[in-house]
């Protein structure tokens, strides 16, 4: 089967079975190591084969090569492109352009899908009726046994539950270039899928989930890891401009703890303003809520964890430094998008 023909692939990867809805797959990726294992994951895979991969580089500069051996008997149907770090929406934007299939499905480049993987996605795009825009796999995040998790692999568990979480996405192709595409004002892994979800949702047509299974790896993280994700409410706020104050319920996002972050925050700043005007039991007041917000923080998310002395130091530092890092991102996203409209890019 040739690539430049995308219009149909065997249901079986040619042993005669009926015909399966043709699918490109597009991975962005910052010339992670994991690249070879996602890779090798989808070329081994049971199933009819996409009929073309997309790897986009998204590095600022060009580095090793990256691990394209490992895609197999797929290495002749895969191609690169570059981007120069313009962030993912932006990454799978190019792998749209590139592709030639009715049908494009996202992986990230962490994600190993699961042995039977292509045959399930081939059931899932024939069983897509044609108001279906969209069809999410189903992640599974493994968790350690031999103790409990940390705050960060819980959190990365929680996509389990994510809906339409680019991990594992398809989308039909018309879809996508019906609205636009990613939006890529979206710079970082966050948000940029709920945003397209609810466009393509408003366009009319249905996001579904299917029955294939990825398998999402908790990928090493440093101690500060949760801090930086807090550049993550600046998206936020985005979000809003653009879907209004309830895109949280459309979107099945969990809501966060920011109202809290704002309160601790206020206590803490309120404290040296106390001070210097001469009201020191007000400043102590303050001191104290500030206190005890920061130990709840601490105490929520050390709750169900391995209470290592690592984790429970990390816990400790990163809880004081959040929620001041939550509002000063909040505050920068709402200058930086008060005029946001609508995302009009056209793939």
């Amino acid at each position: 089967m040739s690539v430049a023909d995308p219009r149909q692939v065997r249901g079986d990867g040619g042993t005669g079975a009926p015909d399966a809805p043709a699918y490109a797959v597009v991975v962005p990726t910052i010339g992670r190591e994991c690249l070879a294992d996602c890779l090798a994951a989808l070329a081994t895979a049971d199933g009819p084969p996409p009929v073309e991969v997309v790897v986009v580089d998204d590095r600022p500069e060009p580095g090793d090569e990256l691990p394209l051996a490992a895609a197999g008997v797929l290495r002749d149907r895969l191609r690169v492109r570059a981007t120069h770090g313009a962030g993912p929406a932006a990454a799978r934007n190019a792998g749209l352009r590139e592709a030639g299939a009715p049908w494009v499905v996202f992986l990230d480049d962490d994600v190993r899908v699961d042995a039977d993987w292509r045959r399930r996605l081939a059931a899932d795009l024939a069983a897509a009726s044609p108001a279906t825009g969209g069809v999410q796999g189903r992640l599974v995040v493994p968790l350690p046994e031999d103790r409990r998790p940390t705050d960060w692999e819980r959190g990365t568990a929680g996509l389990a539950d994510a809906s339409w979480a680019t991990a594992d996405m398809a989308y039909r192709a018309d879809a996508l270039r019906a609205v636009g595409g990613f939006d890529e004002r979206f710079r970082r892994a966050f948000r940029e899928d709920a945003d397209l979800a609810l466009r393509v949702l408003g366009a009319g047509w249905e996001l579904r989930r299917g029955a294939r299974t990825t398998r999402h790896p908790v990928r090493p993280a440093g101690p500060w890891v949760s801090v930086r994700a807090q550049r993550g409410n600046a998206d936020d706020v985005l979000m809003t401009r653009l879907h209004g104050r309830d895109w949280w319920t459309r979107a099945r996002a969990p809501k966060g703890r920011f109202p809290g972050h704002l309160l601790v925050t206020a206590a803490a700043a309120a404290v040296p303003l106390c001070l210097l005007t001469g009201h020191r039991r007000p400043a102590a007041l303050a001191a104290s809520l500030w206190a005890l917000g920061t130990a709840e923080f601490t105490a929520a998310r050390l709750r169900g964890g391995p209470w290592t002395a690592r984790e429970v130091a990390t816990m400790a530092a990163t809880s004081v430094l959040i929620p001041p890092l939550a509002v000063g991102h909040r505050l920068a996203g709402t200058a930086r998008h008060r005029g946001a409209r609508p995302w009009q890019g056209a793939p």
